[in-house]
């Protein structure tokens, strides 16, 4: 579907604006499905990210800087996105022992097992996503996406 049609947009669109607006709203539209598969696990796309940058550790604490710069969303407040993972038993927090000033941040077993659960999941969503896609469009579309951040 063109993004006119999607927007319902009966004034012509200069070719810079058109493609940042399909962009932005393509983006809306992937991250509606994954929210949709996360939904029923009461877990959001930012608290999502934080237990995979968390996984991603290998054992390994993070900081909250350190989940700030690998966050996917930016503007989401670390601080509470972690305060929530720590009441559902997903994450925990603990005093650096060599700085007793440094908040050390794990993953649990118990959002280690939330992820594996996940995962399969995950992958089937986004194999969904893509579909329309052939290999060769995806490479090119990843290629011409890490250009555009550059």
């Amino acid at each position: 579907m063109k993004i006119e049609d999607a927007i319902k947009s009966i004034h012509s669109m200069g070719l810079t604006t058109k493609t940042v607006i399909n962009i932005m709203y393509s983006s809306r539209v992937v991250e509606e499905q994954v929210q949709t598969v996360l939904k029923p696990f009461e877990l959001s796309l930012p608290q999502y990210n934080v237990l995979r940058i968390l996984r991603g550790q290998r054992g390994n604490p993070a900081n909250l800087s350190t989940l700030q710069e690998r966050m996917i969303d930016k503007s989401s407040n670390t601080t509470r996105l972690v305060d929530k993972l720590l009441k559902k038993g997903w994450a925990k927090r603990q005093i650096c022992p060599s700085n007793r000033r440094k908040i050390e941040i794990f993953i649990t077993d118990q959002g280690l097992n939330l992820l594996t659960t996940l995962d399969p999941l995950m992958e089937q969503n986004n194999k969904s996503v893509v579909s329309t896609l052939s290999e060769t469009e995806l490479e090119t579309l990843n290629n011409l996406l890490d250009k555009l951040r550059s």
